[in-house]
C-alpha cells in the first residue's frame, strides 16, 4: 500500500478489525486501571493509575475516531473482541496492587509491541496512530519504581512476581493466537493475502523473537527473572 493512501477492500475490514480489537483493548485498560487504583496503598498511587487510565481513555477515543472515519461502526468494530479479551482479563486478574502494577507494565507491553509489529504492515494514517497510541504515556517510570521498592522492602516477592510475569507473557501470546485463529482478516493480513503482503514464516519467528526479548527487559527492568 502506498503511503497515505486510505485502504480499501479487503485490505479495510482488516485494518477495521485491527483497529477495533486495539480499541476495545484500550476501553478495558482504562477499566482496568481504574478499578486498580482502589487497591493502592496511597493516595499519590490512587493518582498515578487514575492518570494511566485518562491517557488509555484518549487513547480509546482516537481510535474509535479513525474506525469511524473508515466508515464503519466502532461498537460493531470491537464487538467480536469483548468475549477473547475479557476471558483474557478474567484469567489475569491481579490478587493485590503489585500484580495489578506488574500487569499493566509487562502484559500491556507486549500487546503494544505486537500492535506495532502488525501495524508496519498498514496505511501511514492507521500505523501512525497504533503506533502513537501504543507508545509509552509516561507512567512506566512510576511501575518500575513502585515494585523495584516493593521488592527492596520485601525481597520474598520478587519470586511471586516473576512467576506473575511468566504467565502474563504465556496467556497475552494466547490471545493473540487465538484472536488471529478466529478471524479470518486478520489472519490474512499476518500472513499475507488479499489484506497486503504480510509477514513470511521467517519473520514471524523474528516478531516473535523481538516480542520476547522486550518482554525480558521489562521484566529486568522491574528486577525480577523472566
Amino acid at each position: 500500500m502506498s503511503e497515505g493512501t486510505e485502504p480499501t477492500g479487503e485490505t479495510r475490514a482488516a485494518v477495521i478489525e485491527l483497529l477495533g480489537v486495539l480499541a476495545y483493548g484500550e476501553i478495558t485498560a482504562f477499566e482496568r486501571l481504574a478499578e486498580d487504583a482502589k487497591m493502592a496503598p496511597t493516595v499519590e498511587d490512587k493518582a498515578a493509575l487514575a492518570a494511566m487510565a485518562v491517557a488509555e481513555f484518549q487513547h480509546f477515543t482516537l481510535l474509535r475516531d479513525r474506525i469511524a472515519a473508515l466508515g464503519a461502526d466502532p461498537a460493531r468494530a470491537m464487538d467480536p473482541f469483548i468475549a477473547p479479551l475479557d476471558e483474557f482479563h478474567v484469567h489475569t486478574a491481579p490478587a493485590d496492587w503489585l500484580e495489578g502494577l506488574v500487569k499493566a507494565y509487562v502484559g500491556d507491553g507486549i500487546a503494544a509491541d505486537f500492535y506495532r509489529e502488525v501495524a508496519a504492515h498498514l496505511d501511514e494514517v492507521s500505523r501512525d496512530l497504533i503506533v502513537e497510541v501504543q507508545r509509552d504515556t509516561g507512567h512506566s517510570a512510576f511501575v518500575v519504581d513502585a515494585v523495584r521498592s516493593a521488592i527492596e522492602r520485601d525481597p520474598k516477592v520478587a519470586g511471586r512476581l516473576a512467576l506473575w510475569g511468566r504467565r502474563l507473557m504465556g496467556e497475552a501470546l494466547s490471545q493473540a493466537q487465538r484472536v488471529a485463529a478466529e478471524r479470518d482478516v486478520l489472519s490474512t493480513m499476518l500472513i499475507g493475502g488479499g489484506a497486503g503482503p504480510g509477514f513470511d514464516l521467517a519473520e514471524i519467528g523474528r516478531m516473535f523473537n523481538r516480542i520476547t526479548e522486550a518482554h525480558q527487559r521489562r521484566m529486568a527492568a522491574l528486577g525480577l527473572a523472566s
